[in-house]
């Protein structure tokens, strides 16, 4: 097997914490870096104009004669290190001067490979610019450190990284090109506009369905970024279907996406945590609705995740709040959150003032469904459902459903702890998507000893059926159900019965599933799955080998 001497990954995610992608590159960046010390060099956007990024180092000791040599040149960028466990060697570039040679950036891009940018529109000309700054640095630090005699990597995350890919496949063959969708433009796009993307996958003209759907340019720098580097991977088997349906392209290796741990606390910090969050999540249900919640008897459950409506489960799991509330067999009250980023305004003054109080309520706030007003009350999705189907978090509802719509950093004003000190103090979580190439949230859960729901258009679902050999179940530690474009009523049912199930389990029942969902979390670790990217490596280096 290869192995590289050296690897430049770029992404937009690096040192710049916009999404799940930050997520896998950052914690898989230690097992990296702990394999091959400062040989992981990890390549993001200059995009904090005035102000510096919080995840970057900035080190002037670091590669100071190629910065100096490369600075004359008229290369912009800062060399430091990405502030994450293992504390890699990051650059950040400044690709705002490649404005200016855009056009004829876009027409060698067709001439050479056939990408269409004439249909460009919002991040695409940011993306390609980033991407070809970022392509001109690794040149210049390949060519400067004399590396033509080593065995170097080129990885680039998702269609922003395309341009600069196709840049190294043309000008530097000898680097070892490999690119990783995390999820296809069109995909994501067919499932965000409400259409059957499952049974018609094998029906579908990819080149057809974008330009119906107007992402004709990220498609295009997709498809032949897929086509021509060394190494195409994604992130699951599901989106490998996808990937060889829509771009026409079988990927040549799936790299699922890891974690590590070393964020979940031990022993008696949990429990410590875990008995804040509680504390603190019944508390905002009491001040909102009025009602009283006991610890010992009451189940705290949620969703989280990017506000894909749709694609998410974000809808599958309020109808299934709707139906569990007239379950019969519920054994438990349930307080469920929703907890989404939207178009959030001002935290609630009359819920903060309630908190501060410290007292308990017997009676509702006005609109007890909402922790932060948003500034589109009447157009959001999840309110708008829960109004669809009267759901007012009234007295004499088991289940009471409530909306925090904002980030949570630990700042927000109502809850005020990080995500991971509030998913701590759950039950039980879902995430019942319809579009979900992996799925970091349900991981995140169970690593937390939160048993979740999940389904198998999901590569994380997918992935814990492969693990138990079948459909996994709630005793697994993650219960997998079954979806396809058309059965939306019956994993609503599936998700409610799941929770009355999981009321009546007994404490030794619960504990089983929670000591279930942690050991299948550890098997999820960067040290079990790394070894898919040392395969990918070895494959892009035989291939230029060759």
């Amino acid at each position: 097997m290869l192995k590289p001497d050296y690897i430049f990954e770029s992404s937009w995610e690096v040192c710049n914490k916009v999404g799940g992608i930050y997520a896998v590159l950052s914690t898989r960046a230690k097992t990296l870096q702990d394999a091959m010390p400062d040989r992981i060099i990890f390549i993001g956007p200059d995009c904090w104009n005035e102000s510096e990024s919080p995840y970057f180092i900035e080190d002037d000791t670091l590669w100071a004669e190629w910065r100096k040599a490369a600075s004359e040149s008229g290369l912009n960028f800062k060399v430091g290190r990405w502030d994450i466990p293992g504390k890699p060697v990051s650059i950040l570039v400044d690709f705002q001067p490649y404005f200016a040679d855009k056009d004829r950036l876009y027409g060698q891009l067709w001439n050479d490979w056939k990408v269409d940018s004439l249909h460009a529109y919002g991040d695409y000309d940011e993306a390609s610019m980033f991407s070809y700054a970022a392509a001109k640095v690794v040149e210049s630090c390949y060519k400067f450190y004399g590396l033509e005699d080593k065995k170097v990597i080129y990885h680039g995350n998702e269609w922003m990284t395309g341009l600069g890919l196709l840049y190294i496949k043309k000008f530097l063959p000898k680097i070892a090109t490999i690119f990783t969708t995390h999820a296809t433009s069109i995909g994501r796009s067919i499932a965000g506009n409400n259409k059957p993307l499952y049974d018609y996958l094998w029906a579908y003209n990819g080149d057809q369905m974008a330009e119906e759907l107007n992402v004709q340019s990220k498609h295009s720098i997709e498809k032949q970024t897929a086509f021509g580097v060394d190494c195409f991977t994604t992130v699951s088997e599901i989106t490998a279907r996808e990937c060889k349906e829509l771009i026409g392209r079988p990927v040549d290796v799936v790299l699922p996406n890891g974690f590590e741990n070393d964020f979940v606390p031990k022993g008696a910090v949990f429990t410590r945590k875990r008995k804040a969050a509680r504390k603190k999540l019944l508390q905002i249900a009491n001040c909102l609705t009025g009602s009283q919640f006991d610890d010992d008897n009451t189940l705290i459950i949620g969703t989280s995740g990017r506000y894909e409506f749709r694609n998410k489960g974000i809808d599958e799991f309020v109808e299934a709040m709707n139906r569990l509330n007239r379950d019969e067999r519920l054994a438990k009250p349930v307080v469920a959150f929703v907890e989404v980023p939207a178009w959030v305004g001002d935290a609630r003054e009359d819920l903060k003032e309630r908190i501060k109080s410290g007292k308990t309520f017997d009676t509702p706030l006005e609109v007890p469904m909402v922790t932060h007003w948003l500034h589109n009350m009447d157009r959001d999705n999840v309110l708008s459902m829960m109004k669809y189907h009267d759901m007012q978090n009234r007295k004499e509802d088991r289940v009471k459903l409530i909306f925090l719509p904002c980030y949570l950093t630990g700042n927000d004003g109502i809850v005020n702890l990080t995500y991971f000190d509030v998913i701590i103090g759950k039950d039980l979580s879902a995430y019942p998507s319809y579009y979900e190439p992996w799925g970091y949230t349900p991981l995140e859960s169970v690593a937390f000893k939160v048993p979740c729901i999940t389904t198998d258009l999901a590569g994380f679902g997918l992935w814990a059926n492969s693990v138990k050999g079948g459909y996994s179940e709630l005793e697994d530690g993650v219960k997998t159900i079954h979806r396809t474009d058309y059965n939306f009523s019956e994993v609503a049912d599936t998700i409610k019965n799941t929770v009355s199930k999981f009321s009546n389990m007994t404490n030794t029942e619960v504990k089983k599933a929670r000591a279930a969902a942690d050991k299948l979390s550890k098997k999820a670790l960067w040290s079990e799955f790394i070894k898919y990217y040392w395969q990918a490596y070895d494959f892009a280096l035989q291939k230029v080998a060759k």
